[in-house]
């Protein structure tokens, strides 16, 4: 299905030919020093309502334990963002490269734990059997596009952390918590890509 690629191929294209004010950002909450260079696959199933991939981490993890993510991890000495993400989507998924095809690279995210994220849209065949590596997944789902798109459901949220209050988005779909960084990617996103132009049915 090349069709949902070009068609957000477009999409992408013309979004991002915009100079967007006021993206969302944590760099401001970070350690002071040069960022930790990181990337994030937004890996979109090519279906008729398409889905994204998302995991949860481990609960005994020592960083952002249990929280819902893209794939995704730092980048090694060497490699590009793109090279990075898709490394991380076969460690953590058993993804291979050669079934991912990238869109490109959109709107890096400073996060308040010092690192600069770089997400890669791209897309997958549907129904990949995903062979999740358990030190860093403990699950994964499908979530629709057009819904974590939609900025009607994104909801704003607020919390006391490290000293001052601090304002976050949260995505609940089907009884998950799509929030943090991974929500403000989302959301940063959807000002790239309009939900209700993404294609359905």
């Amino acid at each position: 299905m090349s069709v949902l690629f070009d068609h957000l191929s477009a999409l992408f294209d013309q979004g991002h030919g915009l100079e967007l004010p006021d993206l969302r950002d944590d760099a401001h909450l970070g350690p002071r020093g040069t960022p930790r260079p990181a990337a994030v696959l937004i890996a979109v199933t090519e279906r008729e309502e398409p889905g994204v991939l998302l995991i949860h981490r481990p609960e005994d993890m020592r960083s952002h334990p249990g929280q819902v993510a893209f794939p995704g991890g730092k980048i090694d000495p060497g490699e590009n963002a793109i090279e990075a993400a898709l490394r991380e989507a076969h460690e953590e998924l058993g993804i291979r490269s050669r079934d991912v095809r990238v869109i490109g690279a959109t709107d890096r995210f400073g996060t308040g734990s010092g690192y600069d994220v770089t997400p890669v849209l791209a897309t997958l065949p549907a129904d990949m059997p995903l062979v999740p590596n358990p030190a860093e997944v403990s699950d994964w789902f499908e979530a629709p596009l057009r819904f974590i798109l939609d900025p009607a459901n994104h909801v704003p949220r607020s919390t006391f952390w490290q000293g001052q209050q601090r304002d976050y988005l949260e995505i609940p779909w089907e009884g998950r918590r799509i929030w943090g960084i991974t929500a403000a990617i989302i959301a940063n996103l959807s000002r790239r890509i309009p939900h209700h132009a993404v294609l359905h049915g």
